[in-house]
């Protein structure tokens, strides 16, 4: 019975160091929301990451898991949402996230304009039996068994035991929207809320223009402190917003807002200004459903400073994740700082995947 929290990753350099952990099953990494899935006869119930409930917000995977999954079990896996035309189909992690919304008329429009689907990748229940004890090998084959000949829209992924077969996902599948691989040791037990599963994520550099910051929660006019750096790259002139990098220590936060400092302007005189009155929902800072509540203004900066950021792979115009902050580039130009430098990756069909789970 829910609440039941999920397996856990850590991260590793790469494929071949995840392999000699042992023996290992690797799956290709879903770029969605975690979800359990409870089934018990007609009632269900979809739990995210840390247990909160997902079930209202899709209605067509409660629809498919009353048709397509064991009539009592408890699945571990993802929800995604795949849009493109055929033949292109990719994850599209901002589109899931507008799944999210408190109408239900808007649940049930987006339920049908962009459907979402569910993989399912480790198996906790099945019937009155409980598997989280028993070894990855096990579970994996039961699961494969009960989910036998489901095509959509709940899915089984697709695994190996050959690590180069898992390095050619790692590179292949970025072009369906994928952001890695995860390894799972053939021994283990499921262990809730530990890590116990191996991350294998893209890893990639940019130079990116600093053009603002958000002070830290902590931060006092006696003691300010910066938060994060607000970044972007320029298309055709005009500069785009693009990420954020944070993860600072104390020190150096006081450091970067003393630093930065002598670069504070005016947002009037600044290249997001005019987007405050033309375009305001790409302006950073203003609010959204997803930060209600939040404390999103910026201290802008006029964009004379480039930085060197790591990131693993972007969602759309932007980066997925947070960027970590690597080195100032001072013999850069910041208008030359712009989306041609950053690597894309071939297309690859979603569907081929799927396919073959």
């Amino acid at each position: 019975m829910p609440p039941v929290l999920p397996m856990l990753a850590k991260p590793v350099a790469s494929v071949a160091a995840a392999a000699t952990k042992g023996s290992m099953l690797f799956e290709p990494k879903w770029d969605g929301f975690r979800c359990i899935v409870f089934k018990d006869g007609d009632e269900v119930e979809l739990a995210s990451r840390n247990t909160k409930p997902l079930t209202r917000y899709f209605p067509e995977i409660v629809a498919a898991a009353r048709e397509q999954l064991p009539d009592r079990c408890v699945l571990d896996g993802e929800l995604f949402v795949a849009r493109g035309e055929p033949g292109q189909q990719r994850l599209e992690f901002e589109v899931l996230q507008e799944r999210i919304h408190p109408a239900e008329s808007r649940i049930n429009l987006l339920s049908e304009q962009t459907p979402a689907g569910f993989v399912a990748f480790d198996l906790l229940a099945l019937g009155d039996t409980a598997w989280v004890e028993r070894p990855l090998r096990e579970r994996r084959t039961a699961l494969a068994e009960a989910l036998a000949g489901v095509d959509g829209p709940c899915h089984l992924t697709r695994t190996t035991e050959n690590p180069d077969e898992a390095h050619a996902w790692f590179t292949e599948f970025e072009g369906a929207g994928f952001d890695g691989v995860i390894a799972k040791p053939l021994d283990a037990a499921y262990q809730p809320n530990q890590r116990t599963m191996l991350k294998v994520k893209h890893a990639r550099t940019a130079d990116v223009v600093v053009a603002g910051y958000r002070e830290h929660k902590t931060s006092t006019p006696e003691n300010p402190l910066l938060g994060s750096l607000l970044l972007g790259l320029y298309d055709e002139g005009r500069l785009q917003h693009i990420g954020v990098s944070a993860s600072f220590t104390a020190a150096r936060r006081a450091e970067l807002i003393t630093e930065l400092r002598p670069l504070v302007c005016d947002i009037a005189d600044h290249p997001w200004g005019e987007w405050m009155i033309a375009n305001p929902d790409r302006v950073p800072g203003t609010q959204s459903r997803w930060s209600a509540g939040k404390d999103l203004s910026f201290t802008p900066l006029r964009p004379e400073r480039v930085l060197e950021v790591g990131y693993d792979h972007m969602e759309g115009r932007r980066f997925r994740h947070t960027a970590q902050f690597k080195r100032w580039r001072p013999d850069r130009d910041p208008e030359s700082c712009g989306y041609d430098q950053l690597e894309q990756p071939a297309r690859y069909d979603l569907a081929t995947i799927l396919g073959n789970g």
